[in-house]
């Protein structure tokens, strides 16, 4: 499917595999394209097996369960937020620890976790649980996992990004969500990433009258030092257009972008395909 923009490849062993995806522009179109209706049988097979995972057996642990998820796919900042928690946690005297699913394209975002807090990485959510208990932590943040029905929660957040909301409002291939907005109803807050929006409150409160919603927004670090400089910006993350909008934000010369999948492991032709561009509009 030309200019389809994502890929799911199976690899071993089974239960990992890696995700590349650079979100097609029809999941925030708001018009219904032929890429939605080819993909919309697709997207009721994903709702089947959504609703077979909600036939589990949900374990109920002693330590407290908080859950930070997310419905929209990639980009509505769920691991910052984790960290966030970590560190709030640990400031208030708590032991807490971080969990991650393991799946191999996640690699990269785990070992950037190990190096700002503790993490508890597996191929089962319950395990990492597990092993995290026995470590004598006392708290798990679930880095994802809303969808995973096999763990009760004592708490969840839902993230939303406040630009891209719900896009297309289409499930998973045919838009960009994991569940409908009417599994909000299993969240106790919502953070949205963004300025404040009436509509999306109005939309939300009709599903849970009585959550929280609250807004975050991202602030650069050391944006004093690339003023007046010409950049070239490149990201491989869920949502880059984020990333290169907040720099807009911020008033710094963006003279290029490029963008690439998220969890991207960059190729040496990539970094000197970026060299060149940067050598050649005296950028950096």
């Amino acid at each position: 499917m030309a200019k389809l923009y994502y890929q799911i490849i199976l690899r071993k062993p089974a239960n990992t595999y890696k995700m590349l995806i650079n979100k097609p522009k029809f999941w925030n179109s708001s018009e219904l394209t032929i890429w939605s209706i080819i993909l919309y049988p697709i997207s009721l097979i994903y709702l089947l097996i959504s609703w077979l995972n909600k036939i589990k057996f949900s374990k109920k642990y002693k330590i407290p369960i908080i859950c930070v998820g997310n419905i929209y796919l990639g980009g509505t900042g769920k691991t910052p937020l984790a960290l966030e928690i970590f560190h709030i946690l640990k400031s208030l005297g708590k032991k807490p620890g971080l969990v991650k699913k393991y799946y191999n394209y996640l690699e990269d975002e785990i070992s950037m976790l190990k190096k700002k807090g503790e993490v508890f990485a597996s191929k089962s959510r319950n395990d990492a649980i597990i092993s995290l208990i026995n470590s004598n932590k006392d708290v798990a943040i679930l880095d994802d996992g809303f969808q995973d029905f096999s763990i009760t929660k004592d708490f969840s957040i839902i993230c939303f990004n406040q630009k891209e909301w719900l896009g297309n409002r289409m499930l998973i291939p045919s838009g960009p969500l994991r569940e409908k907005l009417s599994s909000i109803n299993r969240a106790d807050c919502v953070i949205i990433n963004g300025k404040k929006n009436d509509e999306i409150e109005q939309e939300i409160f009709k599903q849970n009258k009585n959550i929280k919603i609250y807004y975050s927004k991202y602030k650069p670090l050391e944006v004093e030092s690339l003023k007046n400089k010409k950049i070239i910006a490149f990201a491989g993350i869920g949502n880059p257009l984020n990333f290169f909008s907040l720099l807009k934000e911020n008033n710094l010369n963006l003279h290029n972008q490029f963008s690439f999948p998220d969890h991207y492991k960059y190729k040496k032709k990539d970094i000197d395909k970026l060299l060149i561009q940067s050598k050649k509009s005296d950028s950096i």
